[in-house]
């Protein structure tokens, strides 16, 4: 992999993942753009706890633009993206419109691809294994800024999620904060522990789920399943069988063999609805461990979390979507309406042949 680091015309950081180590970058932005101004606002919730992102200046963000407007494709001729080069492999940026900014911290966009009309599904290995790399510096780049404490790779896919660009994509946030849905799994980590005399919780339910009905595909180094409790109505989550703290602990076999075992995930996930539905709606998302203290969770490390990617649909059959209502959106408590055993079964029958 080689990395090269550039800058947009006002000022953001762009950076090149290219796959080979000759690949030249030295195309400038020639866009006549004013420095980038935010009004990120991080506010606590004081019932709750937890913390909401006010970002007013995100109204005015790109909204389902035409393809050939597409700011996430390269520059060419007179049309002028976000990067500026004709070509890439893997790009990331800062936001234009990040939801986090300064002190509050830092959202970036990752681009799997330069092909408008692709997936991440459509990709080689060579270059999951890219995005994969890339998913990785970042991590370890943004961890050392001060205001961060955790950092969160993800792809939102299809509209119906809620994806204004449809150039295959993901982001990335860094956070000023640990996230309340890490908070709460590092909460019953320390609960486990402490019952159990030193057990891990992670390795308890991974080990659970691999003696169950559930696992949707497992290799050497990495297993996936649906979990006993699914939230949604196809859901996987996918473990290093090694457990690690996050993207940076991987070794090198785990790294190798990722990208056939996602790939074929997500190609599973376009099946499970058939092969005349349009593209399933998905996020996928990684849970890493925090880099800020964990003073909150008594006897906790970071080497007691688990990295692991949860991947998910809200498609819960042809045609229909799972709405957050009022028990999931009032209360968080959801009723899924797909049983777990069932979507396990089903994502095993659309194996690739």
């Amino acid at each position: 992999m080689k990395k090269t680091s550039t800058r947009l015309a006002d000022g953001r950081e762009l950076i090149y993942y290219d796959l080979a180590d000759d690949t030249v970058r030295d195309a400038v932005d020639r866009r006549p753009l004013d420095a980038t101004v935010t009004t990120s606002e991080i506010r606590r919730d004081e019932l709750l706890g937890d913390f909401v992102a006010i970002a007013s200046h995100r109204q005015g963000r790109t909204y389902h633009p035409p393809a050939d407007e597409c700011p996430l494709c390269p520059s060419e001729g007179g049309r002028l993206s976000e990067i500026p080069d004709s070509s890439y492999d893997v790009v990331v940026f800062e936001n234009r419109f990040p939801s986090l900014a300064g002190d509050s911290g830092r959202c970036e966009v990752v681009c799997f691809t330069s092909d408008h009309n692709a997936s991440f599904a459509s990709l080689s290995e060579p270059q999951a294994r890219l995005v994969l790399d890339a998913w990785t510096d970042r991590t370890s780049e943004l961890s050392h800024l001060p205001s961060v404490e955790q950092v969160f790779c993800f792809e939102n896919r299809g509209a119906e999620i809620g994806v204004t660009l449809q150039h295959p994509h993901g982001q990335i946030y860094a956070y000023p904060f640990t996230t309340p849905r890490t908070a709460l799994m590092l909460r019953q980590v320390a609960a486990h522990k402490e019952a159990t005399g030193g057990e891990n919780l992670f390795d308890a339910v991974v080990e659970r789920e691999r003696a169950a009905e559930r696992v949707v595909l497992e290799g050497e180094h990495w297993v996936a399943f649906v979990p006993y409790a699914a939230h949604w109505p196809y859901e996987v989550h996918l473990y290093p069988k090694r457990r690690v703290p996050d993207l940076l602990g991987l070794d090198e076999a785990a790294r190798a063999e990722f990208p056939r075992v996602y790939l074929e995930l997500l190609r599973r996930f376009d099946r499970i609805f058939g092969e005349n539905e349009p593209p399933t709606p998905y996020i996928a998302a990684w849970h890493q461990a925090p880099f800020g203290p964990l003073d909150d969770f008594e006897g906790v490390t970071r080497d007691d979390f688990a990295l692991h990617l949860e991947l998910f649909t809200i498609r819960r059959t042809s045609g229909k979507l799972k709405f957050l209502a009022g028990s999931e959106s009032g209360m968080n408590v959801f009723i899924n309406d797909v049983p777990p055993e069932r979507a396990a079964e089903r994502l095993r029958e659309v194996a690739s042949s």
